[in-house]
């Protein structure tokens, strides 16, 4: 016989019961929360690693960006210090066309701008110059260029310097022609050396052969131009050569007076430069225009302090100095 059947309805609020929970279902809720909970440490932590070393980063950026804006400028200054003090003791200038020279220094129609410019004209087409040098203007530029046509061409010795040793004509005025006033001698800006003037004459002199000598035994035209730069970028060794081309200059004027003296025939600029009647013996020559050449004027202004002769008799003088005819 069948047992007793339960009602729909009670079947229904059987089924309606939550079941119970099965064997370890606490358990595994526990291991849950232990995992969680150490996954939100562990990303806490490696959050705060990331986000540290991500701020280290950029500050590391930043820092490296600010050095190497401080030193770009500082790199920048110096850069231009360096270019602005070559430049400026770059006392000749490198070629420019002279035509084109000549059109930006002489504008205008005025006549003196007129005849500078068909000057330059007959130089380009006539003598065939193309190029020109800008000298630095200041009391030795008629000497610089000078000296800048003897080392750049690689122009040898005269021959009368060939036949002498330079380095000895200090002493030579002194003990051979009693030429005592040499220690008046200026050079530039010093008035007075005394008996040091001759020590120092000889290694201005020293200096000019032994410069002289290495840019005539070069015979590559551009190592030449190079050795120029140097040079003439270098204003203390400049000023001691241009002192030894105008002792060199004194030394002629006082062998050709000394040759007036025996009444033998001297050429026509030194019978000009004697007519003055401040340079009517070498020690004139010397006190009133070559000791202020480089100090007070230059040697064109220097020929200017007497208006009986031109003033670029001064500068004609000092082209024998390189074998060139006046």
């Amino acid at each position: 016989m069948a047992g007793p059947r339960s009602s729909p309805r009670a079947r229904a609020r059987e089924r309606e019961q939550p079941l119970a929970p099965a064997a370890g279902s606490d358990q595994v809720h526990s291991w849950t929360l232990v995992t969680n909970q150490a996954l939100h440490t562990a990303w806490r932590i490696a959050k705060g690693s990331v986000m540290l070393a991500v701020s280290f980063l950029v500050a590391t950026l930043c820092y490296f960006q600010r050095m190497h804006l401080y030193v770009g400028h500082r790199l920048k200054w110096w850069i231009g210090y360096l270019q602005r003090k070559f430049k400026r003791n770059l006392s000749v200038e490198a070629e420019v066309d002279l035509l084109s020279y000549c059109a930006r220094e002489w504008k205008g129609e005025t006549p003196r701008a007129k005849l500078m410019r068909k000057a330059y004209e007959e130089l380009f087409w006539r003598h065939h110059i193309k190029c020109i040098r800008q000298v630095k203007k200041d009391n030795y530029d008629a000497l610089r260029s000078v000296l800048f046509q003897i080392f750049s061409q690689g122009l040898s010795f005269p021959s009368w310097m060939k036949e002498k040793d330079i380095v000895k004509l200090p002493e030579k005025l002194l003990f051979s022609q009693g030429c005592n006033w040499i220690q008046q001698y200026s050079f530039g800006p010093e008035k007075y050396t005394g008996s040091n003037v001759f020590g120092k004459l000889r290694k201005c002199v020293e200096l000019l052969k032994t410069q002289w000598t290495e840019f005539s035994e070069i015979k590559d035209y551009h190592k030449r131009g190079s050795m120029c730069n140097v040079l003439f970028s270098d204003a203390i060794l400049e000023y001691k050569l241009y002192e030894a081309l105008k002792f060199i200059m004194l030394y002629q004027v006082t062998e050709v007076y000394e040759q007036m003296k025996t009444n033998k025939v001297i050429p026509s600029l030194f019978r000009l430069l004697f007519s003055r009647e401040t340079s009517s013996d070498p020690l004139s020559f010397m006190m009133n225009h070559l000791n202020s050449v480089g100090d007070t004027c230059g040697l064109e202004q220097a020929g200017k302090k007497s208006e009986k002769t031109p003033c670029s008799e001064l500068v004609a003088l000092s082209l024998p100095t390189c074998g060139w005819k006046a």
